[in-house]
């Protein structure tokens, strides 16, 4: 039977995130996971310090996780993946708790917000590959009691989305209207990806 992925190794995702693994098998490809090690508030800091916007934010954390883990794994094709969700001026990260996600949706409740998402291509720890696409997504307008009634429905896996909606799941619900690729909504540009995999002969097809 032939193969898609011509690689050696699989390709090595500098991530545990079971959605972007998902994107991942369902075009085919082998992968397998490594988290990487680096401290993603402290490279916001700097690159809020060098004056970065969202979508640039997103590509050097794509970047950092791809590198962190090319420089263990030098010999393998490392993909990683970041995504950052901005509302005007404000950057939201995943909701420690219950109420601080009841919080976000309140804020982000009858506004649109852009989700970028980035991914970066390493290998021998260098970057031969990176990407960004940003989607846009509205959010109708939420009542307390709406609000409250997801997050009893869709329980705690909300604190894994930085945006404390699964757009995949009951998440869908919230919204009025979505201007984006659905890959992209969820945290990877699949078509751009399996493009720049084939700029490396990583793919058969």
């Amino acid at each position: 039977m032939p193969a898609l992925w011509t690689g050696s190794d699989k390709l090595l995702l500098a991530s545990t995130s079971a959605t972007r693994l998902a994107l991942l098998a369902s075009a085919g490809l082998s992968v397998e996971t490594q988290a990487s090690d680096i401290d993603e508030r402290a490279i916001e800091e700097a690159a809020r310090s060098e004056g970065l916007d969202p979508p640039a934010l997103a590509a050097r954390l794509s970047a950092e996780k791809a590198l962190s883990v090319s420089r263990r794994q030098p010999e393998r094709v490392v993909l990683g993946a970041d995504q950052v969700l901005a509302c005007g001026s404000i950057v939201f990260h995943k909701a420690p708790d219950r109420e601080a996600a009841r919080r976000q949706l309140l804020a982000l409740s009858g506004t649109s917000h852009t989700l970028h998402s980035a991914f970066a291509l390493a290998i021998a720890g260098t970057v031969v590959e990176s990407f960004v696409a940003t989607a846009t997504l509205t959010m109708r307008p939420l009542t307390d009691e709406s609000i409250d009634l997801y997050l009893n429905l869709a329980g705690p896996a909300v604190l894994q989305s930085v945006g404390v909606y699964h757009f995949e799941g009951l998440g869908v619900h919230l919204f009025e209207a979505v201007e984006g690729d659905h890959s992209t909504i969820l945290g990877l540009p699949l078509l751009p990806l399996l493009s720049a995999l084939r700029r490396l002969g990583c793919l058969s097809l």
